[in-house]
């Protein structure tokens, strides 16, 4: 069903939610039908009003005339894509803009576009919804400041709205270029460079068998442009090819089938190293060769230890959902610093770049969903170089006759874990979550062997040093959604168990709270 055609009134547009859009510091929404009780508010009218309203905003920024700023656009393999990159496309050239095609490409790739030389782009669009269904679909904007920030989309937004654009009478130009060929270059000189191979300097993962999973997103790029070239096999590989029906498994790291296939893949093809992305390629996990997941805590825990033998002492930021083991795993054994934040990747650099600025060096930002950025990166979340950064150490490890995960050996893991996800049953869910966490913070007071976790920036963290809990619980409410997340670690078997069923003794007294899900395991 289509919202408005292109000859419908402004004042129509007018009406149109613009609000329901945003999705913090990017914009998402419902690109096809298909799913039941969702409907379809990002076509490609609304598309290229968008295209239009980003011009303007870069204009207005820059100080730039519209006919001399260029854009590059690039989308994931979601079936809406094509059409909306054409959409977005006759936008910024109806402005009078230029555009580079770069057809599909990965969210970093378009931000590293606005700062290389060659193409010098004023600003970048990635058309992608990450991870979520294939009806979705989504735009995220880049400067060479970086990714626009949740009050810059407001103001895009706002823009579109007015729908108050002049067309120029000479459009923009359009040129296709293949851009992620470049951006892989980039990746293959830094691990040549970083190794030094001594006597295969080009082909520092030769000997090595390296598979790749991209869900039929975006990265199948990495296996044949990145990898290849660097000398490693990466037979085995898996569902590489771009098809936006997702049919094999949805392209997440966080995703347990997701994890499963490229764990079994590794194993069936006898692999040294597994490489999982998301859609987009922001996002990036791996496996080591005995099939175990490198993701979450672990991953963090390895970026960390690669990070740290290079800038000793510096900051490493995470969001509020890691694992003690992990504190103690930075801090005593590595003698880093964990600055525990909330969540959000953009949260979680921008408070990196807060600290930087401050004094305190962070090298490294990273939530436990895999969006990892580094400050010799522009702080940009870029699956596909975090990944190149474990490739490295995984090179050099070779040489020395020792395994990557010897890196993280000492790590401490929870002997249990589990994530609960309450939904709120009213509409002011924001004030009704906020009000549980403040009851809660009384409620651990009164208990025995509870203690509230300071310099906690997300929720209410409570640590129990119970004997048969010797764990944590983290509650705090959605960024987004009208949701509380719990997470609940154990260092004991049993131990989630017993937590849960102490922390649903408060949560029985909120009528509002949906605690279906809610079910200690035992």
């Amino acid at each position: 069903m289509e919202l408005y055609r292109f000859g419908d009134t402004k004042i129509m547009m007018q009406k149109f939610d613009w609000e329901k859009l945003q999705n913090g510091s990017d914009i998402r929404g419902v690109a096809l039908e298909g799913v039941a009780d969702e409907t379809v508010n990002l076509t490609p009218e609304i598309a290229q009003i968008l295209g239009q309203a980003f011009v303007t905003w870069l204009s207005d920024k820059l100080g730039k005339n519209y006919s001399e700023i260029t854009i590059s656009l690039g989308r994931d393999s979601r079936l809406s894509g094509p059409s909306l990159l054409s959409a977005v496309t006759e936008g910024i050239t109806l402005s009078g803009s230029q555009v580079y095609d770069f057809g599909i490409a990965s969210t970093p790739a378009m931000f590293i576009s606005t700062i290389t030389p060659e193409l010098s782009c004023d600003g970048a669009i990635m058309l992608t919804a990450s991870h979520l269904p294939f009806n979705r679909n989504g735009l995220k904007f880049f400067t060479k400041e970086g990714g626009l920030n949740k009050g810059d989309i407001s103001d895009i937004l706002s823009l579109a709205q007015k729908n108050n654009f002049s067309e120029e009478q000479e459009k923009g130009s359009i040129k296709n270029h293949d851009f992620i060929t470049i951006y892989s270059q980039q990746l293959v000189k830094k691990v040549r460079e970083s190794v030094k191979h001594p006597e295969h300097f080009d082909t520092p993962l030769q000997g090595l068998k390296i598979i790749v999973d991209a869900g039929n997103g975006a990265g199948g790029f990495y296996a044949e442009k990145v990898l290849k070239p660097l000398g490693a096999e990466t037979s085995g590989s898996q569902f590489l090819e771009p098809d936006g029906t997702f049919p094999n498994h949805i392209p997440n790291p966080e995703n347990e089938k997701a994890m499963q296939s490229i764990c079994q893949a590794v194993i069936d093809n006898k692999a040294d190293f597994g490489i999982i992305f998301d859609t987009d390629v922001d996002r990036g996990a791996a496996v080591d060769s005995f099939g175990k997941q490198l993701n979450r805590n672990r991953l963090i825990a390895l970026i960390s230890a690669i990070v740290l033998k290079e800038h000793p002492g510096s900051t490493i930021v995470t969001d509020s959902i890691t694992s003690e083991g992990l504190t103690t795993f930075i801090e005593k054994e590595l003698k880093g610093v964990h600055h525990r934040f909330k969540r959000g990747y953009k949260n979680v650099i921008n408070e990196a770049i807060r600290l930087n600025k401050e004094g305190q060096e962070s090298w490294l930002a990273i939530e436990t969903s895999g969006h990892g950025a580094m400050k010799e990166n522009y702080f940009l979340d870029d699956g596909a170089y975090l990944v190149t950064q474990l490739l490295i150490e995984l090179a050099k490890c070779k040489q020395q006759g020792k395994t990557l995960t010897d890196l993280i050996t000492n790590l401490e893991e929870p002997q249990e874990s589990k994530e609960f996800r309450l939904n709120i049953k009213t509409e002011n869910f924001k004030d009704y979550g906020n009000q549980v966490i403040e009851k809660l913070k009384e409620f651990a007071k009164d208990q025995d062997n509870w203690h509230l976790v300071p310099n906690n920036y997300e929720g209410v963290r409570i640590s129990s040093q119970a004997v048969d809990e010797n764990g944590w619980l983290l509650l705090r409410l959605s960024l987004h959604d009208p949701v509380i997340p719990i997470n609940i670690e154990s260092n004991i078997s049993g131990g989630v168990q017993k937590i849960a069923t102490r922390l649903l003794q408060f949560l029985e007294n909120f009528e509002a709270l949906d605690l279906s899900t809610f079910n200690p395991p035992g």
